[in-house]
C-alpha cells in the first residue's frame, strides 16, 4: 500500500506514514500535520504486583515481523528540529566491528541523574541518563529535545527508524513505543512478555530486556 499525500511505499495494515506522519486514511485535501502520539503519552499503568505495566495489546508476542520499507535519508544538511547540538546521519548507518563506547548525554538541561546501560543485540552498549530516542535513524518530533539519539544497526529493517522513546519517572527507567512497525515487548525479570500500548510509558526496572522489531536491549 502507498501513502495518498506523500506516495510512499508502506507495509500492509500501517496506521500512519513513516514518511510525512499523515493518516493512512488522509486525503490529499486534508493536508495537515499529524502528530499519531496519543495525548496521554504520561500516563504510567500500575500492575497488581506493584509493578507500572499494561495490559497486554495489539495481539500475541511474537506475532509476524515486517520489514519497514527503507526510504531517502535526509540530506548532509539535515538537523532535528528542537534537538540540542543538532545531529546529522550518515547516508548509510555503519556496521560496528563490535561493542560500542558508552555515548554521553548531548546536554538535554532536563537529563536526569540516574545513568543506565543499554546492551543491544546488534551490538552498540549505550549509556543513558534522562530522555531519549531509540532506532534505525532517530528523529525528534518538531519542538522535542532528547539528550540522547540512540542509532542501531538492523540490516533486516525490523526496527522502525524512530522505534521507541525512553525517560526516567522518580528514578525508574520507561520506555513508549513510538507507533513502530513491529512493536516493543517489555520483559521484566521472572515475568513474562509485555507487548506495549504505543505512546504509553512503561517501567523497565534494570535487568529487563526489551524487544524491537527482531532485535533488543537489556538494561543494567
Amino acid at each position: 500500500m502507498t501513502c495518498r499525500i506523500c506516495g510512499a511505499d508502506l507495509p500492509e495494515g500501517a496506521m500512519f506514514c513513516g514518511e510525512c506522519g499523515s493518516s493512512t486514511s488522509a486525503t490529499p485535501e486534508s493536508r495537515r500535520p499529524v502528530d499519531p502520539r496519543p495525548g496521554d503519552t504520561s500516563v504510567l499503568h500500575r500492575s497488581e504486583s506493584g509493578v507500572i505495566s499494561i495490559p497486554v495489546v495489539g495481539g500475541p508476542v511474537g506475532a509476524e515481523r515486517r520489514a519497514e520499507p527503507e526510504v531517502s535519508p535526509p540530506g548532509p544538511d539535515a538537523t532535528p528540529s528542537g534537538l540540542a547540538g543538532g545531529v546529522t546521519w550518515p547516508a548509510e548507518p555503519p556496521v560496528p566491528a563490535g561493542p560500542a563506547e558508552p555515548a554521553e548525554p548531548a546536554g538535554d538541561p532536563d537529563a536526569g541523574s540516574a545513568v543506565w546501560v543499554l546492551r543491544f543485540t546488534t551490538g552498540e552498549v549505550v549509556s543513558v541518563s534522562g530522555s531519549g530516542l531509540v532506532g534505525r535513524r532517530p528523529m525528534p518530533q518538531p519542538g522535542e529535545r532528547f539528550a540522547h539519539l540512540v542509532q542501531i544497526v538492523d540490516r533486516g529493517l525490523s526496527v522502525s527508524k524512530t522505534h521507541l522513546e525512553f525517560g526516567e519517572h522518580d528514578g525508574d527507567l520507561w520506555v513508549a513505543d513510538r507507533f513502530s512497525s513491529n512493536g516493543t515487548v517489555v520483559r521484566r525479570p521472572g515475568e513474562g512478555g509485555v507487548r506495549c500500548e504505543p505512546g504509553r510509558r512503561v517501567l523497565v526496572p534494570r535487568g529487563s530486556r526489551v524487544e524491537i522489531g527482531e532485535q533488543a536491549f537489556t538494561v543494567a
